[in-house]
């Protein structure tokens, strides 16, 4: 895609990816934990074993996507990436759909937590599909580094708009995240009510994506020969070291990105509580989140200012370290006197989120770039598969990390609510919500600081990719 033919109207076409892309995961991450745990009341232990057996379907699923996605020819119609994606959209949103409604109920959580298990899988193997091809296409479409900061822009902010959606359509719906045991039919309908309008929004949202946001190049049948077997593919992938530091920063990132919103309403009630967290506090922990979204959008200018200037490597590094900044007053606040200053709090983990969406994409793209250069072919997509499923590590993390605070609150059976007032529930929940993200962050800060890709060699390996193209 040219320069002179890259529209406003090009990039946001394709920027409307950010909906089925980040929508449906960010509404997973957010509630699928708090739902299935307070409201279906499934034991933390079989929880656990979900989330890691969840974790060893990624390991086949994703890398396996990505690879089926590489060596499949272009379609004159159909196109390559295309494909996928076309056959992807509508099973993500009634999957969608299922997660949140679950049609029975048994005395010992049995039967939930095979269908718990089992929607996941589902849900898992077709947002695979679609966000590993989604992400193939963005190298593929804007080949260069003006093109991809400019595209990443709207793409982002339209990822912002998505978040804001993720936080405002639960907030609509639903009246209380975490119910007492008397509000729990009533919330199961409310959730299932919320999950039928993000699945219909991302279905209408996602058409005009599909028919005009998405140019291929035909790959050429020599191009298609060159590409590795599977194996092949694989090794080369998970032997680039460069390519193992970025991903063990995105998987950092993740973990933030998991946990946060995960303990977001859980502690809201039980550390902060006050008046307007009465009744499980949906609208102002959804408002609070808004705010983060709406203050992430507002400064992604300035996180592409930042990765000019400095780079995008240097500038991805200051974000991490002003994230772990922003998190560390969640320390000192306990009680309901404290209510302003946490939507506050939650309000400026914008600036770092933003950072963090507009520079990853970026820094990736570069990893496949020099790979191109190395190999002679561009392999988009299981990079992405491989980086989809070991930062879907992160949530297995997040989630024995949750597991562990629990077991020592005293709710590694359930969801007990006769140990609120204990001291260990608020430090427990602290723990989460800031010493457990910060330590992820600065392993992120290390492996970003030992990454190779910047300076004079990064410049190098664009110039090689210009010669390649001209």
């Amino acid at each position: 895609m040219s320069e002179e033919k890259l529209t406003f109207k090009k990039k946001f076409l394709f920027g409307l990816s950010a909906f089925p892309d980040q929508l449906t995961y960010q509404i997973f991450q957010f509630l699928i934990f708090t739902f299935y745990f307070t409201v279906i009341e499934i034991p933390l232990t079989l929880m656990i074993i979900t989330y890691i057996l969840w974790g060893i379907w990624n390991a086949i699923n994703d890398p396996m996507l990505g690879a089926l996605s590489e060596r499949t020819k272009h379609r004159e119609k159909w196109g390559k990436r295309k494909f996928f994606l076309l056959i992807s959209i509508i099973p993500l949103c009634i999957t969608v759909v299922l997660m949140f409604y679950v049609p029975f109920t048994s005395s010992d959580k049995m039967l939930e937590f095979i269908y718990f298990l089992s929607t996941i899988v589902i849900f898992e193997f077709f947002y695979t599909m679609c966000d590993v091809n989604v992400n193939a296409l963005f190298p593929e479409m804007f080949p260069n580094m003006k093109q991809r900061a400019s595209t990443n822009l709207v793409i982002k902010a339209l990822t912002v708009v998505g978040l804001i959606l993720s936080s405002l359509i639960p907030m609509i719906f639903i009246t209380d995240l975490v119910p007492e045991t008397a509000a729990i039919p009533v919330a199961k309908s409310e959730y299932f009510i919320m999950a039928i309008v993000v699945a219909a929004f991302t279905l209408i949202i996602s058409i005009p994506f599909l028919l005009k946001g998405i140019v291929e190049k035909v790959e050429k049948a020599e191009d298609f020969e060159k590409r590795p077997s599977f194996f092949q593919s694989m090794k080369i992938t998970l032997t680039n070291k460069t390519f193992v530091k970025f991903v063990v920063a995105n998987t950092a990132v993740w973990y933030c990105f998991s946990i946060l919103p995960m303990i977001i309403p859980i502690y809201a009630k039980y550390v902060i509580g006050g008046s307007l967290f009465t009744g499980g506090g949906s609208l102002i922990v959804g408002i609070s989140l808004m705010l983060a979204f709406v203050i992430a959008a507002l400064v992604m200018p300035i996180h592409k200012k930042l990765g000019f200037k400095y780079g995008m490597r240097k500038a991805f590094m200051i974000t991490l370290g002003v994230w772990i900044c922003t998190l560390f007053p969640f320390l000192f606040i306990t009680g309901g006197e404290f209510q302003i200053a946490f939507i506050l709090l939650i309000a400026l983990q914008g600036f770092p989120l933003s950072g963090a969406l507009f520079y990853v994409d970026i820094l990736h793209a570069d990893v496949i770039d020099e790979d191109a250069v190395k190999f002679g072919v561009k392999r988009s997509a299981i990079f992405y598969g491989i980086n989809a499923f070991i930062h879907r590590i992160s949530i297995i993390l997040v989630i024995l990390t949750i597991g562990f605070m629990f077991g020592n609150i005293g709710w590694d059976k359930q969801f007990d609510l006769s140990h609120l007032d204990d001291i260990s529930v608020i430090l427990g929940l602290k723990a989460i919500m800031v010493i457990f993200p910060s330590i992820a962050l600065v392993i992120g800060l290390l492996a970003m600081k030992s990454y190779g890709l910047h300076g004079e060699r990064l410049e190098n390996m664009r110039k090689k990719v210009k010669e390649i193209r001209a």
